[in-house]
This record gives structure tokens, sequence and C-alpha cells, in this order.
């Protein structure tokens, strides 16, 4: 995939894709990326009014939907308004944020970018054709899953130890969500992203002094555009293969072009996925739902 770029991208006409977050940043780059290929974008926000530029950038073939990851209910209210879908962009984050708890009181790092998007995959696998994608990011490889307390609740919170768990927990999903679907019999794919270090508006909520610092960084970070094109690789190429990881090609992955790419111990550690996957579906009320293509019709399908 030697220097990879959008303009790589085929021919996206007649596809619906959902990004979630993709009112700024990475998804709001990817949303554009997509819908100028001619994809049917439909843009998961929880902010529709800052959505709304973004999807009058694209054009008729961009819509708007409320979407709040750390909000179950809203959750399932947006799954039950899709149709179809070809792509599921699990885009969406919140990082490095002062320790707070979303509407159904999950820690709000884990909550967000794992629960909610467990159980907003979980909700619409039955509508995906093509694939999922799930962003990680580099800071998994600090990141420990602690499926006794998930939540913080019982050790003291750091952001960063917190925001690590919830990316490792992204990956994992991505990697477990691959084995089901394989050993179900599915042809739908799961891949994992990242961007490298890229200027996002991720950097600026963490409300310490870690927002001046990141800004300092990102004179120096790749932009949104060049750290979105792992996730849209990912999501668009025909030749990417389910279960991969995409990361750019530069010096320790923090800039550059899409590649194929490594990921910690921790995360291929398939006893704590399975673990993580019960939890998963124990906390957010969401269990998954295979369809086996042997025409046994659907059940879900253990991984040992």
């Amino acid at each position: 995939m030697a220097k990879w770029t959008a303009r790589d991208i085929a021919d996206q006409t007649g596809r619906t894709v959902v990004v979630t977050g993709a009112n700024s940043g990475l998804g709001a780059e990817a949303a554009k990326a997509l819908g100028a290929a001619g994809a049917t974008v439909i843009l998961a926000c929880r902010n529709v009014d800052k959505a709304a530029p973004v999807a009058d950038a694209i054009g008729a073939n961009a819509e708007v939907r409320r979407l709040d990851l750390a909000d179950l209910s809203s959750v399932r209210d947006f799954a039950a308004g899709v149709d179809t879908v070809d792509v599921l962009i699990n885009n969406a984050g919140v990082m490095g944020v002062p320790q707070s708890a979303t509407a159904d009181g999950f820690e709000m790092q884990f909550g967000t970018n794992h629960l909610g998007h467990f159980a907003l995959t979980g909700l619409l696998l039955d509508r995906v054709t093509d694939r999922v994608v799930t962003m990680s990011s580099l800071m998994h490889r600090i990141g420990t899953i602690n499926v006794d307390d998930p939540n913080w609740q019982h050790r003291r919170y750091g952001r960063w130890p917190a925001y690590g768990q919830s990316k490792l927990a992204n990956l994992m999903f991505a990697y477990e969500l691959d084995r089901r679907l394989a050993a179900a019999g599915s042809t739908v794919k799961s891949l994992a992203a990242h961007p490298g270090y890229a200027s996002t508006g991720l950097q600026g909520h963490t409300q310490s002094v870690w927002d001046r610092l990141m800004g300092v960084g990102n004179l120096f970070a790749q932009s949104a555009e060049m750290g979105a094109l792992p996730e849209l690789y990912a999501a668009t190429a025909p030749s990417a293969v389910s279960g991969s990881y995409l990361g750019p090609d530069g010096p320790f992955e923090q800039r550059g072009y899409p590649k194929v790419v490594g990921s910690s111990g921790k995360s291929r550690d398939r006893a704590v996925a399975a673990s993580l996957w019960g939890l998963s579906e124990r906390l957010t009320g969401v269990t998954y739902r295979f369809a086996k293509s042997s025409g046994l019709g659907e059940e879900s399908v253990p991984v040992e």
C-alpha cells in the first residue's frame, strides 16, 4: 500500500458509511473523503449543530444524526433508525478528561470510547454488509484491562491510564470481533486503526495543563487529513485484511501513510479479550448474535 492516500479510495457510490464523531478532526476528514468518493455518509454526532458544516461541505449524500456514545439510550435510538450500513467506523472518542461518569454510570473514557461503540456495533451488526473499523491509539500500549474495576470505582483514578485502558479495549474488541465473525463463517470484516500523532480537537479537552502542552505538540503533529488515512484505508481498501491493525508508516508510527502495524502483547491476550467481551455485554445489555453462513440461523458464537 505504498503511499496510499485518499485519492486511492475506490468509487463508493451506492455504499452507506456510518462515521461516529464526524463533526470534527479525524471523523470529519474521513467523512469528507468518503463523501467525495461517492458514499452516502451518516455523520453520527453528539452535537448535530457542529456536524452541520461538515455535512454541507460533503453535499447531498451526507446526513447528520444524533448519537451520544456516553448514553446507551441514545445509542439504541440511533441504531433503531439505521436500515442498512456497509461500513461502520467507530471513530469518536474522548481523551484525558477529568474523572466523570456517563449517563449510565460508566467511567467516561471507558464508557464512551469502548462501551458506547461496543453497544453500537452489536446493535447494528445484522445490518453491516462489509466491515467494522474501530479506532485505537498508540496509547493502547500503556493500558491494562481491569475487568474487576473497569470504571475506576475502587482505585485511584488516573486520566491517562484510564485513556490507555479504553484504547486497549477498542483494539481488543476489534480483534475479538474478527475472531467471532470468522468462527461464525461471516464475510464481515473487523479492522482497527490509529492515526499516529495528528492535530485534532481531541487534544483540547483535558481541562488541565495538558491542553497547553499538547497544543504546543500539535505544531509538530501531522494534519487530521493525514491522520485519517489509516481508518480510510481500513474502511475502503479491498485488500485490507480482517483482523489487521493500520497505522502510519513513519518513525514510531507518529506520522505517514497507512501500513499494517503491530500492537502490544496485552492486546493479543485472548483470555482477557473474552472476559472483556462478556463484561461489555453485561454492562451494556447488548448481546451479540452472529449469523452462521451454514443456514443454522443466528446464534452467539463463543471463541475458545
